[in-house]
């Protein structure tokens, strides 16, 4: 796995797809890796922190270590692009049921209010070295 955060995301998920995109713009450092959860290396890394390897309604942010799935997966992709998304802390103030609640409903609507791809995005080459493989 490489240094630094890795995101690992629904790669047919054109809503997800579009939060990378936008992720990718804001993260000016290129410190954060991208991985879909379904390509080889996002199976392999859901297995090594036993994870389950078929469910695709969050997203799994590592970092030092560790993992953070749903809300706090959001809060902490926040708080390491700095800047004004450091502002998305505060959001630790609403209990993660209710956090977790909203996440949820939008992941179980993604499909339907934003579609998807047959297959996983396929990067340009200038993004494509920020891909785990």
């Amino acid at each position: 796995m490489r240094n630094g955060p890795v995101l690992l995301f629904d790669g047919v998920c054109n809503f997800c797809n579009s939060i990378v995109n936008f992720l990718i713009k804001q993260d000016k450092k290129g410190t954060i890796s991208y991985g879909s959860l379904q390509s080889e290396a996002g199976q392999q890394i859901l297995q090594h922190f036993r994870l389950p390897a078929d469910s695709f309604e969050s997203v799994v942010y590592i970092k030092d270590g560790k993992t953070y799935q749903k809300s706090d997966a959001a809060i902490a992709i926040a708080r390491d692009l700095g800047g004004v998304w450091k502002l998305a802390v505060l959001a630790k103030f609403i209990p993660r049921r209710v956090r977790d609640a909203l996440y949820e409903w939008i992941a179980r609507n993604r499909y339907k209010w934003f579609g998807k791809k047959d297959q996983c995005m396929i990067p340009s080459p200038e993004v494509r070295r920020r891909f785990i493989d």
